[in-house]
């Protein structure tokens, strides 16, 4: 996956009306890519004990992406892109990774 991939699916996402939806999703994605980042200087005890909060945290972003999705196509937004963003959790983190690194180049 790269910026190819990325980024018209963050520009699907960036345009939403649902400014609430969007912003929960996005603070998500940075909690999610603080934590996956940090992961690269956990021991293996201390990844084996924050697993389950990882995983608890993965699980509630791609709950919130999916929420922002269904109501995006209930206001007749076009939602192409979470079908083009697939299932595989390994590259909705790596999105979240993308969406964390955008929101933070463009604030300065």
């Amino acid at each position: 996956m790269n910026e190819q991939f990325f980024l018209p699916v963050f520009q699907a996402v960036e345009s939403t009306g649902l400014t609430k939806l969007k912003t929960g999703f996005y603070k998500l994605a940075i909690r999610y890519a603080v934590t996956r980042a940090e992961w690269n200087f956990l021991s293996v005890e201390e990844k084996m004990e924050s697993n389950d909060a990882r995983t608890r945290l993965h699980n509630a972003l791609i709950d919130s992406l999916n929420i922002l999705a269904r109501n995006m196509n209930k206001a007749g937004e076009p939602v192409e892109w979470r079908r083009i963003l697939g299932d595989d959790r390994k590259v909705i983190g790596d999105f979240a990774c993308y969406v964390s690194a955008w929101l933070g180049i463009r604030q300065r």
